[in-house]
């Protein structure tokens, strides 16, 4: 089997885009009340960081129209998202005044808003932004986790959602 090693070529943005999606990724929700209005959005790009202190990171565009309001909330709700909810998704990242029209969700009393069901919800507040790039890297401190155990999680993989499959 001869293996494929990078040569130097043009890194553009579509070629990164499309090497980049071939990295499966679950989805979550992040979101709170400004204001007194939800203001949310989805992010491919969680990850846990640390159990000491508790942190989880998401990466943001830095030209993000939702993040600017949404980082004036006390506090941020994230919820990982479950394997129905690719429509919900789809609409976290759409039109901001739709983005939580028909969807079941709750409120923290600090503002925190978590999709009710979801696989698991993280109420955190910012621990420190990072200039990435093109990219925002915020670093969530945790307070306070829960999570089910059934279901599964939305993957996005290739610009598509999917789930995971059972093993055998």
């Amino acid at each position: 089997m001869t293996a494929a090693f990078p040569t130097n070529q043009d890194l553009d943005p579509q070629r990164l885009r499309s090497a980049f999606g071939n990295f499966p990724t679950g989805v979550v929700a992040v979101a709170a009340e400004v204001d007194g209005v939800p203001v949310g959005l989805a992010a491919s790009s969680f990850t846990s960081v640390s159990l000491d202190p508790p942190l989880v990171s998401i990466n943001l565009a830095a030209t993000s129209k939702t993040w600017p309001d949404l980082r004036r909330a006390v506090k941020l709700g994230v919820t990982v998202l479950a394997s129905h909810h690719g429509p919900l998704c789809r609409q976290l990242a759409g039109a901001v005044g739709q983005r939580f029209t028909g969807v079941d969700y709750s409120v923290s009393p600090e503002g925190s808003i978590f999709i009710d069901d979801g696989m698991a919800t993280f109420d955190t507040t910012i621990h420190r932004e990072v200039p990435a790039g093109d990219h925002i890297l915020v670093l969530l401190e945790l307070h306070a986790v829960e999570h089910r155990s059934d279901g599964g999680p939305l993957l996005f993989h290739r610009s598509v959602f999917g789930q995971l499959a059972a093993a055998e």
